[in-house]
């Protein structure tokens, strides 16, 4: 299907989404310390979300039933809030989802819990620099493409590995919509961007190899060598002003030039 493009009113409408949905991510990253379960951090957000007006977007899609992924580790994505309570030095990918008013935004922070080694620091490090670089590249006259090679390039620089399988999607109405954005990718090629598109941006990279394996749940995907990764994401509207970012947080500004 073609993308759904957004009017103005529209992304201002998906903003308001997404400025509550950066707030719950900031609560969760605060309160992400080592004794804290995953399950009371999706507690958090649940509270924080409703206290806001919204809905939690992921709760009940697709039968699945918290309203937040948390993961730690070697899970990449997906994971199911439980009583795991976090430990120093983990490295923990936050992702949420929010509806507000009927508008959904997507958007995933990862942080390490108390210390962290030099090599998590660059893994981290490495993820919003691809996702700063990838960002910039949702310009009008662009390809979705010039995203994924955005998150290529900065992975291979920093010696880590792009999962080609895991990708980013439009939202919208929805909390998935066309197009796919792959985190790999040849410049010029793809989905055109165009002005009104609002896609969720959000690379996924690793220490080891970039394979995964899904857990008996049917959600939780891991690496399959055990290896760290990370996972960060905002949703993005591309304007003829530049990127909007609708999620924004300090790794990824609100307007990039």
């Amino acid at each position: 299907m073609a993308p759904q493009l957004k009017s103005p009113g529209q992304v201002d409408a998906l903003a308001a989404s997404g400025a509550l949905l950066a707030s719950v991510l900031d609560e969760l990253v605060a309160a992400a310390e080592a004794g804290v379960t995953t399950l009371e951090l999706d507690g958090l957000a649940h509270d924080l979300i409703r206290t806001g007006g919204g809905e939690p977007a992921f709760l009940g899609y697709r039968g699945f039933r918290r309203s937040i992924c948390a993961s730690p580790n070697d899970l990449v994505v997906h994971g199911i809030p439980g009583p795991r309570p976090l430990g120093d030095g983990d490295v923990l990918s936050l992702d949420v989802g929010v509806r507000l008013d009927g508008w959904v935004t997507d958007a995933a922070r990862t942080v390490v819990v108390g210390t962290a080694s030099a090599d998590d620091a660059r893994l981290v490090a490495a993820g919003e620099d691809a996702l700063r670089d990838a960002v910039a590249r949702c310009v009008p006259g662009g390809h979705v493409g010039d995203v994924g090679a955005a998150v290529l390039s900065r992975a291979e620089r920093a010696g880590v590995e792009v999962f080609p399988a895991l990708i980013g999607h439009g939202v919208g109405r929805n909390l998935h919509e066309d197009p796919a954005v792959p985190n790999v990718g040849r410049v010029g090629e793809g989905v055109p961007l165009e002005a009104g598109l609002v896609i969720a941006v959000e690379p996924m990279l690793t220490l080891g190899r970039p394979r995964t394996r899904t857990a008996p749940d049917g959600w939780s995907v891991f690496t399959i060598d055990g290896a760290r990764a990370t996972h960060v994401e905002v949703t993005v509207a591309v304007t003829d002003d530049g990127p909007r970012v609708l999620t924004p947080w300090s790794g990824a500004p609100a307007r990039t030039a």
